[in-house]
């Protein structure tokens, strides 16, 4: 059975995807209304307001709190990986980096981002070829077809 955390916090609600199931991030994208997108928006705004000044602890949580609302929501992974990177929460970054990539495959920050997190946690290969997915969609190529 294959699970995936739809939050990086302690508590976080766990859903669990058959083998042969759709994808976790087609079923998070298709589940989520439009006032909870909104809303995870909104937040997405609100801890980069926290990044500005610095605090990274609210900044996370703000983070938390969009992907919980709206788990399909790129710029809400993509901010928390950044974000728990800058804590040192390697673990939790790389989580939310891979949701990142899930969602958008064809997203050069996101491959480049989650080749930055592997290299901090001492996995080269996995870094390696994070870089190499940036590299082709740097180019203009297609890590996966639409």
């Amino acid at each position: 059975m294959v699970f995936l955390a739809a939050g990086c916090g302690a508590g976080s609600p766990l859903m669990f995807f058959p083998p042969g199931s759709c994808r976790p991030a087609e079923f998070l994208a298709a589940t989520v209304s439009e006032e909870a997108e909104q809303r995870a928006v909104d937040l997405i705004d609100d801890a980069s307001g926290c990044l500005a000044i610095g605090d990274l602890a609210g900044a996370a949580g703000l983070f938390r709190e969009a992907t919980a609302l709206a788990p399909g929501n790129f710029d809400a992974w993509h901010g928390l990986g950044m974000v728990l990177l800058r804590n040192d929460d390697l673990k939790g970054a790389l989580g939310a980096a891979l949701m990142a990539t899930d969602l958008r495959p064809n997203d050069l920050l996101a491959w480049t981002s989650l080749s930055q997190i592997h290299v901090r946690m001492g996995n080269i290969a996995e870094a390696e070829a994070a870089k190499a997915n940036a590299r082709i969609l740097s180019l203009g190529g297609r890590v996966k077809r639409d």
